[in-house]
């Protein structure tokens, strides 16, 4: 977990900076995650996957990082442009079950 200028921690700038931070941090949220009976990132991505949710790639980013589709994780159906993504979310609904 990245700990320098994560405003999401509530952490000083400079208290992130201090060797092991990163990974007292990290193992902290990985204890919570698994007391809310989060799953670890990669099976989650698979349970979206297999409900029928769509993994898009960021273009913009996929751009600047110089990746291609195919060295992305076989969930990602495709790259699209935030436009892609609005036109495709266009009339969507959120469903509760």
């Amino acid at each position: 977990m990245a700990t320098v200028g994560n405003p999401g921690l509530h952490l000083a700038t400079w208290a992130g900076g201090i060797p092991g931070i990163a990974s007292l941090v990290t193992r902290q949220l990985a204890r919570g995650m698994e007391k809310l009976d989060i799953p670890p990132i990669p099976e989650f991505v698979e349970m979206l996957a297999d409900s029928g949710a769509g993994i898009y790639a960021c273009k913009a980013s996929t751009d600047l990082f110089e990746l291609t589709l195919e060295e992305l994780i076989p969930q990602v159906r495709d790259i699209i442009t935030v436009g892609e993504f609005y036109a495709m979310a266009a009339g969507g609904q959120i469903i509760f079950t």
